[in-house]
């Protein structure tokens, strides 16, 4: 890293995906905890200034972060030569504008610098050229609050604890059609299946439902049918971690990302549910990749057409040449976390399209045999 020039910490608390509240609940009711890890991992970058961009919605924990601060500070954790050491550290909160492209992190570094929130083109990495130029190291609210407790109980010890390269312990955000809605800490070495039916944790499908799919890493992640989610197309036991969940690749599998866990029981309609997701991502576009730009519309649109009973068979080969366009021809992520859904819906709920095109004057939840659903007389994990 470049040296007499400063370096930047910056923690991204602008959690803005679809279905995910872990960071919310750590800054809410343990912000020191997030504070402590910000002062090691500021002395341990050498930065003098610190910044939480916190999601503009999240309007009242800028108070409880504040407030933690000023105790830190007035406890001699933070300010100037701190507890002798000749270490110097500030951290100020900065409230975005509700834009979830500013999640990604140079897009968030650019209204940092208060600019329009668009994305860089990578390299150079913040890690190289971030703020005002500057090196800047960017971690979410999560990792930077795991410091301490893997300082705590060391590194190797902290290691053991998961399984693979999914070491140690993973927030998740659970919701959707489940009895216990919430915000889980879990050892990744227990089952999906143990997570969505055992009571510790979200207890089982509401009302006895049964499990059509689920989304287990937040919106943008590809959708995956019961029959998938609980076991590999290999037939073997899928877990709460980042390999096993991604086990088959897109094509049998999903990923982990941000851990915002959503069930979906027999009574939802994916065609719906990927038309909300459509929408969301086309109006959080920043409009500065074409692919992204024009492809999210159109997609929206599409969908629009198919749920509400104007779609052609023709549509649903549409939809799938306009996803294909966006993948990985964007600048940041955003392209793909729209194109993804799309593509996973289509690839596993094909009929349910077909269904609706043949069925214009119906939604998928009113009338419709489901097969796509885990074991019928499934028996709960004790």
């Amino acid at each position: 890293k470049p040296e007499g020039v400063p370096h930047y910490l910056v923690c991204n608390a602008d959690e803005s995906e679809p279905g995910t509240f872990k960071d919310r609940y750590l800054m809410e009711f343990i912000p020191h905890l997030l504070i402590e890890g910000l002062i090691v991992s500021s002395f341990a970058l050498g930065s003098s200034r610190t910044y939480i961009y916190i999601r503009g919605e999240y309007a009242w924990i800028v108070d409880i972060l504040e407030q933690a601060i000023a105790e830190a500070k007035n406890n001699g954790w933070l300010g100037k030569n701190i507890l002798g050491t000749g270490f110097n550290c500030e951290i100020y909160v900065q409230r975005g504008a509700g834009a979830y492209i500013c999640g990604e992190e140079t897009a968030l570094l650019e209204s940092l610098e208060g600019k329009r929130g668009n994305p860089r083109l990578k390299p150079p990495f913040p890690a190289v050229k971030g703020l005002y130029g500057c090196p800047t190291v960017v971690n979410n609210v999560e990792t930077l609050a795991a410091v301490v407790p893997i300082i705590n109980l060391g590194g190797d010890e902290y290691a053991k604890i998961g399984v693979g390269r999914s070491t140690g312990t993973k927030l998740i955000s659970a919701c959707g059609n489940i009895n216990k809605p919430g915000v889980y800490e879990i050892d990744m070495t227990i089952s999906v299946e143990e997570f969505i039916y055992s009571d510790e944790y979200c207890g089982g499908i509401k009302n006895g439902k049964r499990l059509k799919a689920c989304i287990p890493g937040g919106s943008s992640v590809p959708i995956v049918p019961a029959n998938l989610l609980l076991k590999t197309a290999k037939g073997e036991t899928r877990y709460m971690n980042y390999e096993s969940l991604s086990d088959g690749g897109f094509a049998t599998g999903t990923m982990m990302g941000s851990g915002g866990f959503i069930v979906l029981d027999e009574d939802q309609c994916v065609v719906k549910n990927t038309y909300t997701l459509a929408r969301f991502y086309r109006h959080e576009s920043c409009g500065q990749c074409s692919p992204c730009r024009e492809g999210t519309g159109w997609m929206e649109k599409i969908l629009w057409n198919i749920e509400n009973g104007k779609g052609k068979m023709s549509d649903i080969d549409l939809l799938w040449d306009i996803q294909r366009k966006i993948e990985g021809n964007t600048i940041c992520p955003l392209g793909d976390a729209a194109a993804w859904p799309v593509a996973a819906a289509i690839r596993h709920f094909r009929d349910e399209f077909e269904w609706h095109v043949l069925n214009p004057d119906k939604c998928l939840t009113e009338n419709y045999g489901l097969r796509h659903y885990a074991d019928p007389i499934h028996v709960p994990v004790a």
